[in-house]
């Protein structure tokens, strides 16, 4: 035991874990549902959960699962934090950003792509048919266009009106779980034993034309290490960005926490972060959720409200996460 608390004490994960959490808390397990199992974020991911069972229960690959089931959320108009329907930034522009993960650490991305409405089909393509990781902006769009993908207006009459209305007052400001900054995130195991996740959305809502937020991110918005486990994040970016969240959560796991555990600790290094920097938690919600080998799953926030999908032998359910914050 000695020898176990020394190589804790001076390996960075282990003073974290030392910090954080009791050393019992290292071999806590969350529940154990079996594979296949998916998991996925807001109560927008129940549809997509189904959409990416029809793969899963058929013994299908989990990337496809993912990218199958976050299409359909992509595809929705009012869905308005993601694909058609996504709320512009503050020139009017809906920009999107996506990115996915397969069991072998194959990763594609795109940031800033417009006309779009699959972004994370295109961000497959990224990682099946070229030799890079991420395409941005005008070269995202230059490429879907050359693998076939079609071009359409993603602004709709809904997310145009309020942009005009919030011309009027050109003010932004964060509301916690108002979903004009989220993410559908999804993560799942297969029936082979391999983990995939994928992550899209459109973004805050009238950001800075060029805002790039966590969810196309490897290793921010989303990480997958197939001998481990795979998480994936939501609410305000730039807060997971700071922390590498998702990678963050799947090294704690590699460090032996359960995935609940491991999601706990990410928000707390948050919350520790934004403190040091002299801010509140007022107005900042970030929340995770993850999934190990064994199909167990674990999804911790800071504030109270953020809630996932999961869908496995026993059925397609909505789950409220727990929080950092009384209240």
């Amino acid at each position: 035991m000695q020898s176990r608390r020394k190589f804790l004490r001076y390996s960075g994960f282990g003073a974290l874990l030392l910090q954080q959490l009791p050393l019992f808390a290292l071999g806590q397990s969350s529940k154990t549902t079996g594979k296949p199992i998916v998991l996925s974020t807001w109560d927008f991911g129940l549809k997509a959960n189904a959409e990416a069972w029809k793969v899963l229960s058929n013994n299908g690959r989990a990337v496809d699962a993912v990218e199958q089931g976050v299409r359909f959320t992509e595809a929705d108009p009012t869905e308005r934090s993601v694909g058609y329907g996504g709320r512009p930034d503050r020139d009017g522009i809906v920009t999107l950003d996506a990115c996915i993960m397969d069991d072998k650490a194959n990763i594609g991305s795109v940031a800033g792509l417009e006309h779009i409405v699959h972004a994370v089909s295109v961000a497959r393509a990224v990682m099946d048919k070229t030799p890079h990781v991420m395409l941005v902006g005008d070269g995202a769009l230059q490429f879907a266009k050359e693998q076939g993908f079609k071009m359409e207006n993603l602004l709709t009459e809904a997310s145009e009106q309020e942009w005009k209305a919030w011309l009027k007052t050109a003010k932004y400001e964060p509301v916690v779980n108002i979903e004009n900054h989220d993410t559908i995130g999804m993560i799942a195991l297969d029936a082979a034993g391999n983990l995939s996740g994928a992550c899209t959305t459109s973004g805050m809502a009238f950001k800075l034309h060029g805002r790039v937020g966590d969810s196309p991110i490897i290793g921010a918005g989303l990480y997958v290490d197939n001998e481990i486990g795979a998480a994936t994040a939501t609410g305000h970016g730039e807060e997971v960005i700071r922390t590498v969240g998702s990678h963050l959560v799947v090294e704690l796991m590699r460090q032996g926490l359960s995935p609940q555990k491991a999601c706990e600790a990410a928000v707390h290094r948050i919350v520790a972060f934004t403190k040091k920097r002299g801010k509140t938690l007022d107005a900042i919600q970030v929340g995770f959720i993850a999934l190990n080998k064994k199909g167990e799953y674990g999804a911790y926030c800071i504030h109270k409200g953020f809630n996932f999908a999961k869908y496995d032998h026993n059925g397609n359910e909505l789950k409220a996460a727990k929080h950092y914050l009384k209240g």
